[in-house]
């Protein structure tokens, strides 16, 4: 199945797919995983930074979304939007409980995966004062800028999705960003 070529377009036939899936019409649901799959896994992977567990969360994701396509409503939220927010959302929980204990092979991946990213106490300060000064560079932003940069890359909103979300046209929330990262990096370089 090829992906409509337009934003509109494609928003209106995962719309019609999950009224489909929400009547339990499993080609409709194959579609729907087809057209989105790639984009909810690079959301889940950038999360939780193991491609492992981005893929358990995102099996568990699509079992959410075909036992609830019934409860999207297209007037709340574009179609993306709704299951964009449904793997944020199960990513986060995901990292948020307890990871069960790990013996023998699994306890050496485990450490083998772990060990490397635990940071110090000097990387803790640096870090510390590198979030500092992002914060403050951030706030030198003009709010529009400052709000399409923390969109698009802290909730991984694409371009056209930014310009939907902040009813905008396409352009301008492209200037907005480059313009805005033009600045962070001459305040943070200065910093």
């Amino acid at each position: 199945m090829s992906a409509p070529s337009s934003p509109d377009a494609l928003a209106g036939k995962l719309a019609g797919l999950l009224a489909q899936s929400a009547l339990k019409n499993q080609r409709a649901f194959a579609d729907l995983y087809q057209l989105t799959a790639a984009k909810l896994f690079g959301v889940a992977l950038r999360i939780l930074r193991r491609q492992d567990w981005a893929e358990e969360v995102l099996q568990e994701c699509y079992v959410n979304i075909w036992n609830h396509a019934g409860d999207y409503a297209v007037q709340k939220s574009a179609p993306l939007t709704w299951m964009t927010s449904i793997v944020r959302n199960r990513c986060l929980d995901w990292l948020r409980r307890p990871q069960q204990e790990a013996t023998g092979q699994e306890y050496d991946i485990a450490v083998e995966a772990w060990q490397d990213d635990s940071p110090g106490p000097m990387e803790q300060l640096m870090a510390s004062s590198e979030a500092d000064a992002l914060a403050r560079c951030l706030q030198q932003l003009e709010a529009k800028q400052r709000q399409s940069i923390m969109l698009a890359f802290f909730h991984g909103l694409s371009h056209s999705e930014l310009a939907g979300h902040m009813k905008q046209p396409l352009g301008t929330v492209k200037t907005w960003v480059r313009r805005g990262l033009e600045r962070l990096k001459g305040c943070l370089s200065g910093a």
